[in-house]
C-alpha cells in the first residue's frame, strides 16, 4: 500500500516539461544487479514508473541463455540452466572489471556451471557449450540491449541516453567495465550514479528538510553485496537565485564485497547438497545439471524460509535419474550463516567511522536490497542500530532505479524536476606517482583525492624542476579490493622541451609544467591536460607580445596570454597519451567488434523470426483456404467462385501442402513468401467480387449524391447569375465555367448508368463490369469541380477613380480623404 502511494506522489512531484528548443528525448535509467535488473524510463507525456518487461513484470533476471539457436533473456533464459548449463549465464556483475585470477572469479565458479576462462585483456570471458566465446562486457550488454528495447517499445521512439548504478565501492576498472557494456548495446552512458545515493534521491524527492542536516544510512543488502551509505540531507538558498534547494551530501560508505543474497543462496545450495549425498550417497557436485537445479531449489526455498519457519525442498530427477525431497528449517539455514550476521552489520559501523558521526546522530536506517528482507539479516541489523532506528519507508526492491532515472532526468536537458543538488565522495584513496626529474632517483607519490574526496573536483599538480618528456602514474593508495591492480593509468607526457624553450623565448621566468588530475561525476580518474605554464615580468610584457607575435613555429603561434598586474601568463598544450598496463578499458577497435558481433547476432534473429513468421503466416493461410473450400454454398466465397476456381485452388493447396511438410523447414524466406503470393493470386479475384458486392450501394449512392448536388447548385447558380448581369453586379462565376461543370455532370451520369446497368447482367460469380474504386474517384473528381466553384468569394466592386477636377482644386492629399467622406455623407 505505502508503495503504491509513494508512487502516486513521485508522480505529482515530478514535473516533465519538454523545452522547445530542443527536440523530446527519453532518458532510460537501469539498476543492474547480480540477480535482477530494474529499469524506469524517463519520457515526456507517459507515467514516470517502473518499466515492465514482456510478460508485464517489474524486474528482469539477469540472465541471457541460448536454447540451441534460440537467444532468451530474462527468467525464460533463467529456467535453462538447469537444461542447457553450458549456455546460461548469470550473476555476470560479479565477473565485471575483474581480473582473471581475483576472488571474485573464484567465487563465480562457485555459484556458476559457466565455463570460463582468461581474456587477452587478463579479463574473465566465458564460452557457449558449442564453443562461442563472449566477453562478460558482451553477455552484460545484451542483456542492457534487450532492456533497450523494451524502452523503446514503450517510448515509441530510440532511447540512447541511460543512467545506470553501481556499488560505490567500484574501482575504476570495475566502472570502465560498466560503460563498455554500455557503449556495446547502443546505449550512450548519462551518468554512473552509486546506488545508494539513487535511493538517498528518491527518498528525498518526497520529503522536505529544514536547513539543518538530517543523517540517515542507506542500507542496501544486494544480492552480490552489502553496502551502507552514510547521507545528509538539508534545505539549502542557491546564493544566486535565493531559491531553496535539496542538498544530498554522501558523508561515508561501508561495505562488504562478498556478504549479500548470493553467498545466503550457495550456503543453503551446501545444505541441499549434503543432504542429497547424505541420503544417496553420490557426489552430485559433479552433475552440472543438478548443480543448477539445485541453486534454482534455494533461491525458492531461502523465500519460503523468509516468511516460514521450515521449507520443503523438491527437485524431480535432480541427477542421476533420482527426484529429490528434504525438509530445511529457518534455524539450521541461519546456523550455516551465524558466522554472517556481523558481516552484514559491519557495513553500517564502517559508514559511521567514515563519516566522522556517532550512531546516535542518525535518524533511521532505511533498508532496501532483496537479502534487507532476511529475517536473519533484520534481525542483525535491528540488534545493532536498535530497532526504532529501521525505516522501511522506500521500496526496497525499485527505490535504487527510480532515484537513478530521476537523477538522470536533472542532467537532461529535457525535464525539469524538484532541485535535488547531490554531492557523492570517493570510496578509494588515489595518488598519483613519478619519478623524480633527477635521473635514477627515488619515486614520489602526491596523495591527490584522499577518501571522501568530492565528485567533480579537479587537482593541479605543479613539476618545477621538468625539463624533459616524463610519464605521471595514477595509483591507488591501498588496495582497493583483493586481486585488483592498484595501477589506474599512467599518462605520457611529451613535448616538454620545446614548449619550455618556447616559454623562456617568450619571456617566461622560471616557467614550469602543470597537468590537471579530475575527479568526474560519475567516479573516474583521469589526466584531463598538461601544459607548460610561465609568467613574465611586467617590464618583459611588451617582449613577451613581440615574441608571440613573431614567426616561431606552429608551438610559438599557440601561446595564450591573460594580462594581470604582475605580468602575462602564457601556457602551451602539451601532448598527453594515455596507456593502460593493467587492467585496460576496451579499446575503440574492440568496442567495435564486439557491437558488430552483437549487430550480427540481433540481425540473424530477426531474420529467423521474419523467416518463422513467413512459415506460420503460410501455414495458417493454408488452413483458412480448406475452411473456405469446405464450408457451405452460403458463404461469400462459394458464392463469388466457379467450380473451376475452387478446383484450381484446391489442388494448389494439397501441393503446397505437400511441399511445406517435406521442404518447409529447410526453406528460405523469399520462397516462403513466393508461395503464399501464388495462392493469394489464386483467391484474389474470388475475394475482390464479394468485396466489391459489399461496397457497390455505398460506393453508387455517394456518386448519386454528388450528381444531385451538382445539379441543384447548376440550377441555383445560374438564376444568380442573370440577376447579377440585370443588377449590373459582378458574379462568382461565368457562363463559362458553370458550361463546364454541367458537361462534367452529364459525363458522370452517363458513365454511372452505363455502368449500372452493365452490373446488373453481372453474376455473382463473375468479375464486377463497374469497379467501385473508379466509381469514388470520378465521383471525387466532380467533388473537386464543384468545390472549387462553391468556395469562390464574390468579387469586390471596383472604385471609380478621382477626377482631375479634385486635384485641381488644391486639395492636399491629407484633407483629401475626409473631405471626400463628408461629401459622401
Amino acid at each position: 500500500m505505502c508503495h503504491i502511494s509513494l508512487r502516486r506522489v513521485l508522480c505529482l512531484f515530478v514535473v516533465l516539461v519538454s523545452l522547445f528548443e530542443t527536440s523530446l528525448a527519453a532518458v532510460l535509467a537501469i539498476d543492474y544487479g547480480a540477480d535482477w535488473i530494474k529499469a524506469s524510463l524517463m519520457k515526456p507525456g507517459l507515467p514516470f514508473d517502473v518499466l515492465l518487461n514482456k510478460d508485464s513484470k517489474r524486474k528482469i533476471q539477469s540472465s541471457v541463455a541460448w536454447k540451441r539457436e534460440d537467444r532468451l533473456f530474462g527468467t525464460d533464459a533463467a529456467n535453462l540452466a538447469s537444461r542447457f548449463p553450458s549456455d546460461s549465464f548469470s550473476s555476470l556483475k560479479l565477473l565485471q572489471g575483474a581480473p582473471y585470477d581475483s576472488p571474485p572469479v573464484s567465487y563465480f565458479g562457485q555459484i556458476s556451471t559457466s565455463d570460463v576462462f582468461k581474456s587477452p585483456r587478463s579479463m574473465v570471458s566465458l564460452r557457449r557449450g558449442d564453443g562461442t566465446e563472449w566477453s562478460t562486457e558482451e553477455l552484460i550488454a545484451m542483456q542492457l540491449s534487450y532492456v533497450k528495447r523494451l524502452a523503446e517499445d514503450t517510448a515509441g521512439e530510440p532511447v540512447q541516453d541511460v543512467i545506470i548504478t553501481v556499488p560505490p565501492y567500484y574501482t575504476q576498472f570495475e566502472r570502465d567495465a560498466v560503460a563498455d557494456a554500455v557503449e556495446i548495446s547502443g546505449l550512450r552512458t548519462l551518468a554512473l550514479i552509486n546506488d545508494g545515493t539513487a535511493v538517498a534521491v528518491n527518498y528525498a524527492m518526497t520529503r522536505t528538510f529544514s536547513a539543518t542536516p538530517e543523517y540517515h544510512v542507506i542500507y542496501d543488502a544486494g544480492a552480490s553485496s552489502t553496502r551502507a551509505t552514510l547521507v545528509s540531507f538539508a534545505s539549502v538558498e542557491d546564493s544566486k537565485t535565493k531559491t531553496p534547494y535539496t542538498q544530498i551530501s554522501v558523508l561515508g560508505v561501508g561495505f562488504d564485497r562478498s556478504t549479500g543474497g548470493t553467498e545466503l543462496d550457495r550456503r543453503l545450495r551446501e545444505i541441499l547438497i549434503d543432504a542429497f549425498i547424505n541420503k544417496h550417497k553420490r557426489d552430485i557436485r559433479k552433475e552440472q545439471r543438478g548443480m543448477a537445479k539445485l541453486w534454482k531449489e534455494a533461491g525458492r526455498v531461502k523465500a519460503i524460509l523468509s516468511a516460514n519457519t521450515d521449507a520443503t525442498a523438491t527437485v524431480e530427477s535432480v541427477a542421476f535419474d533420482i527426484d529429490f525431497k528434504t525438509k530445511v528449517t529457518r534455524a539450521q539455514f541461519e546456523k550455516s550463516c551465524a558466522d554472517l550476521r556481523s558481516r552484514f552489520v559491519q557495513p553500517i559501523y564502517d559508514a559511521l567511522a567514515s563519516s566522522g558521526l556517532k550512531l546516535s546522530d542518525v535518524s533511521s536506517v532505511i533498508l532496501t536490497g532483496g537479502s534487507s528482507r532476511t529475517p536473519m539479516v533484520q534481525t542483525a541489523v535491528k540488534a545493532a542500530v536498535g530497532e526504532d532506528r529501521i525505516a522501511l519507508n522506500v521500496n526496497a526492491d525499485e527505490a535504487a532505479v527510480l532515484g537513478a532515472a530521476l537523477y538522470g532526468a536533472s542532467l537532461s536537458r529535457q525535464f525539469k524536476t524538484k532541485d535535488i543538488r547531490v554531492t557523492d565522495t570517493l570510496v578509494h584513496e588515489v595518488q598519483a606517482s613519478y619519478f623524480a626529474s633527477t635521473p635514477g632517483s627515488r619515486t614520489i607519490n602526491s596523495h591527490i583525492f584522499p577518501r571522501n574526496s568530492k565528485y567533480g573536483t579537479k587537482k593541479t599538480l605543479t613539476f618545477n624542476k621538468r625539463k624533459e618528456d616524463f610519464s605521471l602514474w595514477l595509483d591507488y593508495k591501498s588496495e582497493a579490493a583483493t586481486g585488483f591492480p592498484r595501477e589506474i593509468l599512467q599518462a605520457q607526457i611529451s613535448g616538454v622541451a620545446e614548449a619550455l624553450t618556447n616559454l623562456t623565448e617568450g619571456g617566461a621566468v622560471d616557467p614550469v609544467i602543470k597537468a590537471t588530475v579530475a575527479l568526474s561525476e560519475s567516479g573516474f580518474v583521469s589526466v584531463k591536460e598538461a601544459v607548460a605554464y610561465g609568467e613574465t615580468k611586467p617590464s618583459l610584457a611588451g617582449e613577451s607580445e613581440v615574441v608571440e607575435n613573431g614567426e616561431k613555429g606552429p608551438k610559438q603561434a599557440a601561446l595564450s596570454k591573460d594580462t594581470k598586474e604582475k605580468g602575462d601568463t602564457i601556457t602551451i598544450p602539451l601532448d598527453l597519451t594515455i596507456v593502460y598496463s593493467t587492467l585496460s578499458p576496451m579499446s575503440v577497435a574492440e568496442k567495435k567488434m564486439a557491437r558488430d558481433r552483437l549487430r550480427a547476432l540481433d540481425t540473424m534473429e530477426v531474420s529467423k523470426q521474419v523467416r518463422e513468421e513467413a512459415f506460420n503466416t503460410l501455414e495458417g493461410y493454408l488452413y483458412k483456404l480448406r475452411d473456405l473450400l469446405s464450408n457451405g454454398p452460403e458463404t461469400p466465397f462459394m458464392k463469388c467462385s466457379k467450380p473451376s476456381e475452387r478446383e484450381t485452388i484446391s489442388r494448389k493447396v494439397a501441393d503446397t501442402s505437400a511441399w511445406l511438410n517435406n521442404e518447409g523447414e529447410a526453406a528460405d524466406t523469399p520462397t516462403l513468401f513466393e508461395k503464399r503470393r501464388a495462392l493469394e493470386s489464386l483467391e484474389r479475384p474470388i475475394v475482390h467480387r464479394y468485396k466489391e458486392i459489399e461496397e457497390f450501394p455505398e460506393a453508387l449512392n455517394n456518386s448519386q449524391k454528388w450528381n444531385w448536388s451538382t445539379r441543384l447548385f447548376l440550377g441555383e447558380a445560374r438564376a444568380n447569375l442573370t440577376a447579377e448581369a440585370a443588377a449590373g453586379v459582378p458574379s462568382k462565376w461565368t457562363v463559362e465555367e458553370l458550361d463546364a461543370l454541367e458537361t462534367a455532370l452529364k459525363e458522370h451520369e452517363v458513365w454511372l448508368n452505363d455502368g449500372v446497368e452493365k452490373q446488373k447482367r453481372v453474376k455473382v460469380n463473375e468479375d464486377p463490369a463497374i469497379e467501385t474504386k473508379d466509381m469514388r474517384s470520378k465521383a471525387k473528381t466532380l467533388e473537386l469541380h464543384l468545390q472549387r466553384l462553391v468556395r469562390r468569394r464574390v468579387p469586390k466592386v471596383k472604385k471609380a477613380p478621382k477626377s482631375p477636377e479634385a486635384d485641381e482644386d488644391g486639395e492636399s492629399n491629407r484633407t483629401g480623404g475626409k473631405q471626400s467622406g463628408h461629401d459622401e455623407l
